[in-house]
């Protein structure tokens, strides 16, 4: 949540429009702050998807998640296109959709040809629910229940099995004669520069079975008719701006599937897992899409030619750098507190409830004022949520113009792990959200009401009055 702002002059919140070159036609979505539909009104507001923020705010309220479909579809399309470009042989592409499951979110990605990935028996329900192909959904977990591996099996599912314990609950579940469709995550045991709470690739994580294991998993698989092995998963983490480390995990991944083949394993798919970083602030300078695809692609080919093996599909899953650049969190600032020669706090309707990541993640973001577009940005504040919490603070030292009660602050860069995240702590409704696109907005995700907080509760009748 520490936020500093780089030094030097500076200007509006106009600067962190999309910058738009003759020579960058087609911009990587995760290489900008704004979704890339983002303009200034005429009347100095912010507009995205054709849609005043302000507007948007007054019929909707807010908080309020602003999903901009434009930069959604730009980012599926420029992966899916990427992997046919620059892979020989056959790819898919699954959208992590932890970092934002909703019926709306799913069906956007799967219209794109992707597929999606899930992680629990309710992101599998909802990705059912959208109307996704069974075949390209993948079932992730470190602990999937027995009742979410019957859930995948009745619905076809791909399981990536992620422990012994699964394994052996997949082989007493499968009825006679049934062949379900798995892979074996594996921990590759590779470093990379992230925070250590999304880091998933090293040694001690709870992920995948330890590469020591490999031998006795492919040995126990190959014997065991009720499973169908075609592909070997890994994960090294997420917000990652380095190239090397996935191209490490490529070659590794390769030496798998070599290995596999000792046991009779006819392993047909390798997911390399996602993790490609965004640009949050301006500092952050992360690859490209088509630029990670091409490194991944280059290696894993390489890697395969040396080891005289068929290119296996190959597959990939990203998350956060399809979605989040494509949403904004709209707030209404309410009170402020200055506090001489230490810091101004500027409150708003929202908070950790909404944003959970700041408090967990020490993340970082950067605002604008919707309705002073143009204003320069002449105070140094604290944006502090609503939540009886200290640390509900959700941007230190933000760079703003002058604000004053009832203007529509922007936090960018929040599509990914904040409506995934979101809580009703301290009993707040969590937002609604609209998908943006030509000028029109849709509701996507229903406002909660202060009935559907107590939908749940049950009064003991010893309780009641």
């Amino acid at each position: 949540m520490v936020s500093t702002h780089p030094t030097g002059v500076q200007h509006s919140g106009s600067q962190y429009l999309p910058q738009r070159h003759d020579t960058k036609a087609n911009p990587s979505p995760n290489q900008e702050l704004l979704p890339l539909t983002a303009r200034v009104h005429h009347h100095d507001l912010l507009e995205i998807g054709g849609c005043d923020v302000t507007t948007l705010v007054e019929q909707f309220g807010s908080p309020l998640y602003i999903l901009d479909e434009e930069t959604l579809r730009s980012a599926c399309q420029q992966y899916r296109d990427a992997f046919k470009q620059y892979y020989k042989g056959e790819s898919q592409v699954l959208y992590a959709s932890k970092a934002w499951n909703c019926l709306a979110v799913c069906a956007i990605a799967a219209s794109e040809g992707l597929g999606i990935d899930v992680v629990s028996g309710g992101e599998l329900y909802t990705a059912l629910q959208a109307g996704v192909s069974h075949d390209k959904i993948y079932l992730h977990g470190n602990n999937k229940s027995r009742e979410e591996l019957i859930l995948a099996l009745e619905s076809g599912v791909t399981v990536v099995a992620d422990n012994w314990y699964e394994l052996h609950t997949l082989v007493e579940i499968a009825q006679p004669g049934q062949s379900i469709r798995i892979m074996l995550r594996l921990t590759p045991g590779i470093e990379c520069h992230t925070h250590e709470y999304i880091r998933t690739g090293h040694l001690d994580s709870k992920f995948g079975f330890d590469p020591n294991d490999l031998d006795e998993v492919f040995a126990f698989v190959s014997q065991q008719s009720a499973l169908n092995c075609v592909g070997v998963h890994a994960h090294i983490g997420s917000q990652i701006f380095e190239r090397q480390p996935h191209q490490d995990l490529a070659a590794v991944m390769v030496q798998w599937l070599r290995d596999a083949g000792k046991y009779g394993l006819n392993i047909t798919e390798l997911n390399v897992g996602g993790g490609l970083g965004i640009k949050y602030i301006e500092s952050d300078d992360p690859p490209s899409i088509e630029e990670w695809v091409k490194a991944i692609c280059e290696v894993i080919q390489a890697a395969c030619a040396a080891e005289n093996l068929p290119l296996p599909k190959l597959l990939s899953e990203p998350g956060r750098s399809l979605i989040a650049t494509a949403c904004v969190t709209a707030y209404t600032i309410g009170s402020s507190k200055v506090i001489p020669e230490i810091r101004t706090y500027v409150a708003i309707d929202g908070g950790m409830s909404d944003n959970p990541r700041p408090i967990t993640y020490q993340s970082v973001y950067r605002a604008v004022i919707a309705n002073k577009m143009s204003s320069p940005l002449s105070q140094t504040v604290t944006i502090a949520g609503k939540h009886c919490e200290s640390g509900d603070i959700l941007i230190k030292n933000a760079l703003l113009p002058k604000t004053e009660p009832g203007d529509i602050l922007v936090v960018m860069g929040t599509g990914a792990y904040n409506y995934s995240m979101a809580s009703n702590y301290n009993r707040l409704p969590r937002p609604a959200a609209v998908v943006v696109a030509n000028g029109e907005a849709n509701l996507i995700l229903q406002r909660e009401t202060y009935e559907d907080l107590i939908r749940q509760d049950r009064l003991p009748e010893r309780l009641k009055k």
